[in-house]
């Protein structure tokens, strides 16, 4: 039996007071998302047992999947999508169907014809909004002790059926995200991922491959392989010895269950997922694991709502000295709105900065993408890569920065200095021996590392940018320097051709010497705008005397305040 976790009462009132104050509206767009979770969290059921949702677009496979775990087919499943309900599997001594219609009436009957009829899409593909609740019950050992699967409906559809999606998944202890094999995730559906669960703090993930079995041998690895760089790059709670990616052949599965033929449904891949799955109910039971998950929630959005008020704050900082400019002595009135606002930009354009840096440390590069880049290097497409992976992932991370930047331009009317652009250094070369001769693969400076080996590293903030970068450009033409000496040497060489592990060595030691090339060009790059956007952001200000405006400062006060109260919650939580 699961604990109940009791939520954060304090952390909650907090977070409905910064959305009162920032007036979200649910009829906004850009507010909805936030006051639905936020109501969800506040109104969740957290007692209501070990929660684990499937989740995935439509015709993923996912309730063929649910109905091979459980060994019988206890969901609807056709070769076309028809979940329209977030369908519950609980423990029962028998398969049963449960439907609650909006008008209070109950359906119950042995079997899943219920289902059939109430929890499929009409023909517009919508859910029935008479229905309200679809439960069912289900005999098998794995959702004994107040275990619930989920059988969500296919995202990427329509409005209501993604609304509903959202807020079951911000309510699961667990979610199964199931993939298709047949197509490699793209750039966009892997931020998409990122909005759907890592943004909202739901970090405890199993990724299921589902449709390998259609795919040829080596298909079937290269899948896995790309697979594998979603999810190590996706921040996982998981506890030790338990992994978040397995492949999964879902009907084959089914298939075997149903027969009870073992040795078939061992090469399904059903198995192991399973077992993780035993491991992890097992595991979750304990209140600390269950505080965690929620902690982890309530901090995902308590961070957004208060990035939020600080943006509101320094809007309202910009509102009250337009106010001003209709004032006698306007000049004079200045300084405090500027303090303000300068100790605000200051704030928001440390954290960002302080984040580039951190993105950017050569260990912390080796560590999130040095397998996914060696991959890339092998398939010899190290520079798209680059530019799907590495140039992705630090676009936003520079916008940040230069985001405060330029406020704090608008505010102070400074001079916007260059792009904070870095460089990424040309591909990096690994040489190669064949078995009758010697020869090396070192790839033509072009491309992204082309550009700015031929163009030199000033263009990177539109200028020179001094002696800082000389060590910089030093790095990367010795490094080059290494790398065709490394070639002359293999191409004298009589040796023989070398082994998996030599080319894996050589594979891991070039790709960490382009992640310190890249470190270090990049952290001078770094300095140089710091340097730059600093003598903007930290000008001196004339003193003068503060403005009559009462009400504004109050407003201003009070965002202030709730700053400081939701960091310290956010801290202590």
């Amino acid at each position: 039996m699961q604990t109940p976790f009791t939520p954060n009462a304090p952390l909650l009132d907090l977070l409905h007071q910064a959305a009162t104050a920032l007036s979200l509206n649910a009829d906004d767009p850009a507010h909805e998302a936030l006051l639905q979770d936020l109501e969800t969290l506040t109104n969740a059921n957290l007692s209501s047992g070990y929660r684990i949702a499937v989740f995935g677009p439509f015709n993923f496979g996912k309730s063929t999947l649910l109905n091979a775990l459980l060994g019988t087919k206890a969901l609807p499943m056709d070769l076309i999508p028809t979940t329209g309900a977030a369908i519950s599997v609980s423990y029962g001594a028998a398969l049963r169907s449960r439907i609650t219609l909006a008008s209070g009436e109950i359906l119950e009957a042995d079997g899943i014809e219920l289902l059939e009829q109430h929890a499929r899409l009409d023909d517009d593909r919508r859910m029935n909004d008479n229905v309200i609740a679809v439960e069912v019950q289900c005999p098998h050992a794995l959702l004994k002790n107040d275990v619930i699967f989920l059988d969500l409906p296919g995202t990427d559809d329509q409005d209501a059926q993604e609304k509903l999606v959202r807020e079951q998944l911000l309510t699961a202890d667990l979610v199964i995200q199931v993939l298709d094999g047949r197509k490699l995730m793209t750039l966009g559906e892997r931020e998409h991922l990122r909005d759907w669960l890592q943004d909202r703090g739901i970090e405890t993930v199993l990724f299921t491959v589902n449709f390998l079995n259609l795919l040829e041998p080596t298909e079937q690895k290269q899948v896995m392989n790309r697979m594998r760089f979603v999810a190590e790059s996706f921040r996982s709670a998981l506890p030790g010895g338990v992994s978040n990616l397995y492949r999964v052949d879902a009907l084959p599965a089914l298939r075997a269950q149903l027969k009870g033929d073992a040795a078939a449904l061992q090469t399904t891949g059903l198995p192991a997922l399973a077992t993780a799955l035993e491991t992890l109910i097992q595991q979750q039971e304990s209140p600390e694991a269950q505080t965690a998950t929620w902690r982890s929630r309530q901090q995902a959005l308590g961070n957004k709502l208060r990035m939020a008020v600080q943006q509101k704050a320094v809007a309202l900082t910009q509102e009250i000295e337009a106010a001003e400019n209709n004032a006698d002595s306007k000049d004079a009135k200045r300084f405090a709105i500027q303090q303000k606002a300068q100790r605000l930009i200051q704030e928001g354009f440390g954290q960002e900065m302080s984040a580039l840096k951190t993105w950017i440390n050569p260990n912390k590069l080796t560590a999130r993408y040095e397998l996914e880049a060696i991959d890339a290097l092998r398939r010899f497409e190290f520079e798209t890569w680059i530019v799907q992976g590495l140039q992705a992932d630090l676009e936003p991370l520079q916008h940040n920065v230069t985001d405060w930047v330029a406020k704090a331009c608008t505010f102070f009317d400074g001079n916007v200095p260059s792009d904070l652009r870095l460089i990424f250094p040309a591909e990096p070369a690994v040489n190669v021996q064949s078995k009758n001769s010697s020869s090396r693969r070192i790839p033509r400076p072009t491309g992204l590392g082309g550009t700015a080996a031929s163009a030199g590293v000033g263009w990177m903030l539109g200028g020179p940018i001094g002696a800082v970068m000389v060590g910089g450009t030093n790095l990367l033409l010795n490094s080059l320097t290494d790398v065709l000496s490394m070639g002359r040497r293999s191409t004298n060489s009589t040796a023989s051709r070398p082994t998996a592990l030599d080319l894996d060595a050589q594979y891991a030691q070039a790709v960490r010497r382009y992640f310190q090339q890249m470190s270090s060009v990049g952290m001078a790059a770094i300095a140089d705008y710091e340097y730059r956007a600093l003598e903007i952001i930290n000008r001196p200000l004339v003193q003068v005397q503060p403005p009559n405006t009462d009400s504004q400062k109050q407003e201003q006060q009070h965002l202030e305040a709730l700053l400081e109260q939701l960091r310290q919650a956010l801290e202590a939580a």
